[in-house]
Protein backbone atom coordinates (compact mmCIF):
# COMPACT_ATOMS: atom_id res chain seq x y z
CA UNK A 1 0.00 0.00 0.00
CA UNK A 2 1.11 3.41 -0.82
CA UNK A 3 -0.21 6.50 1.03
CA UNK A 4 -0.25 10.03 -0.83
CA UNK A 5 -0.84 13.61 1.35
CA UNK A 6 -1.06 16.66 -1.33
CA UNK A 7 -0.81 20.29 0.42
CA UNK A 8 -0.46 23.47 -1.03
CA UNK A 9 -3.63 24.78 -2.49
CA UNK A 10 -5.39 27.88 -1.98
CA UNK A 11 -6.72 31.12 -3.65
CA UNK A 12 -4.33 32.90 -6.08
CA UNK A 13 -4.69 35.80 -8.40
CA UNK A 14 -4.31 35.21 -11.66
CA UNK A 15 -0.54 35.82 -12.38
CA UNK A 16 0.45 34.65 -9.40
CA UNK A 17 2.21 31.35 -8.06
CA UNK A 18 1.76 28.20 -6.12
CA UNK A 19 3.97 25.13 -5.38
CA UNK A 20 2.25 22.01 -4.34
CA UNK A 21 3.45 18.86 -2.90
CA UNK A 22 2.46 15.03 -2.16
CA UNK A 23 4.21 12.86 0.26
CA UNK A 24 4.39 9.46 -0.52
CA UNK A 25 4.92 6.64 1.45
CA UNK A 26 4.17 3.33 2.06
CA UNK A 27 5.83 0.38 -0.28
CA UNK A 28 7.23 1.98 -3.07
CA UNK A 29 9.76 0.48 -5.42
CA UNK A 30 10.69 1.16 -8.97
CA UNK A 31 10.34 1.88 -11.54
CA UNK A 32 7.15 4.18 -10.86
CA UNK A 33 5.58 6.92 -12.37
CA UNK A 34 4.38 10.03 -10.26
CA UNK A 35 1.91 12.31 -11.85
CA UNK A 36 -0.71 15.15 -10.95
CA UNK A 37 -4.19 15.27 -12.27
CA UNK A 38 -6.93 18.02 -11.97
CA UNK A 39 -10.35 18.14 -12.58
CA UNK A 40 -12.28 21.25 -12.85
CA UNK A 41 -16.19 21.69 -12.31
CA UNK A 42 -18.47 19.57 -15.05
CA UNK A 43 -14.82 18.23 -16.88
CA UNK A 44 -13.05 15.49 -17.13
CA UNK A 45 -10.05 14.49 -14.90
CA UNK A 46 -6.98 15.61 -17.22
CA UNK A 47 -3.28 14.78 -16.48
CA UNK A 48 -1.29 18.09 -15.98
CA UNK A 49 2.48 16.39 -15.42
CA UNK A 50 4.09 13.60 -14.67
CA UNK A 51 7.55 12.23 -13.59
CA UNK A 52 8.82 8.65 -13.50
CA UNK A 53 11.77 7.07 -11.23
CA UNK A 54 14.03 7.81 -14.16
CA UNK A 55 13.20 11.55 -14.08
CA UNK A 56 11.41 11.79 -17.32
CA UNK A 57 8.96 14.81 -17.32
CA UNK A 58 5.80 15.03 -19.10
CA UNK A 59 3.26 18.27 -19.62
CA UNK A 60 -0.32 19.16 -20.72
CA UNK A 61 0.53 21.83 -23.21
CA UNK A 62 -1.90 23.98 -21.54
CA UNK A 63 0.94 24.24 -18.70
CA UNK A 64 4.19 23.65 -20.41
CA UNK A 65 6.50 26.63 -19.96
CA UNK A 66 4.55 27.50 -16.43
CA UNK A 67 4.19 24.52 -14.44
CA UNK A 68 7.13 22.33 -13.23
CA UNK A 69 7.36 19.10 -11.65
CA UNK A 70 9.31 17.66 -9.20
CA UNK A 71 10.60 14.77 -6.99
CA UNK A 72 12.90 13.90 -3.92
CA UNK A 73 13.34 10.54 -2.83
CA UNK A 74 14.16 10.39 0.44
CA UNK A 75 15.05 6.93 2.44
CA UNK A 76 12.79 5.04 4.51
CA UNK A 77 10.15 4.66 1.65
CA UNK A 78 9.11 8.15 1.57
CA UNK A 79 9.02 10.20 -1.83
CA UNK A 80 7.78 14.04 -2.15
CA UNK A 81 6.54 15.43 -5.52
CA UNK A 82 6.08 19.00 -6.26
CA UNK A 83 4.27 20.55 -9.10
CA UNK A 84 5.09 24.48 -9.20
CA UNK A 85 2.60 26.15 -10.86
CA UNK A 86 3.36 29.92 -11.83
CA UNK A 87 1.80 32.10 -14.46
CA UNK A 88 -1.33 30.90 -13.14
CA UNK A 89 -4.57 31.38 -14.81
CA UNK A 90 -8.43 31.21 -13.99
CA UNK A 91 -8.83 28.05 -16.43
CA UNK A 92 -5.92 26.54 -14.21
CA UNK A 93 -8.82 26.69 -11.29
CA UNK A 94 -9.39 22.85 -10.62
CA UNK A 95 -9.12 20.50 -7.74
CA UNK A 96 -5.55 18.76 -8.24
CA UNK A 97 -4.88 14.99 -7.65
CA UNK A 98 -1.71 13.32 -6.63
CA UNK A 99 -1.17 9.88 -8.62
CA UNK A 100 1.36 7.24 -8.35
CA UNK A 101 1.67 3.78 -9.98
CA UNK A 102 4.04 0.74 -9.79
CA UNK A 103 4.16 -2.83 -10.45
CA UNK A 104 4.38 -4.77 -13.83
CA UNK A 105 2.33 -2.33 -16.14
CA UNK A 106 2.11 0.41 -13.74
CA UNK A 107 -1.05 -1.74 -12.26
CA UNK A 108 -0.94 -0.50 -9.07
CA UNK A 109 -2.61 2.86 -9.19
CA UNK A 110 -3.02 5.14 -5.74
CA UNK A 111 -4.76 8.46 -5.64
CA UNK A 112 -4.61 11.31 -3.05
CA UNK A 113 -7.77 12.93 -1.98
CA UNK A 114 -7.15 16.32 -3.78
CA UNK A 115 -6.71 20.01 -3.41
CA UNK A 116 -8.49 23.13 -4.17
CA UNK A 117 -6.40 25.66 -6.49
CA UNK A 118 -8.49 28.65 -7.58
CA UNK A 119 -7.46 31.38 -10.03
CA UNK A 120 -9.18 34.69 -9.53
CA UNK A 121 -9.21 36.52 -12.14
Amino acid sequence: QVQLVESGGGLVQAGGSLRLSCAASGSIFSPNVMGWYRQAPGKQRELVAGITSGGSTNYADSVKGRFTISTISRENAKNTMYLQMNSLKPEDTAVYYCNFKQGVGLRYNYWGRGTQVTVSS
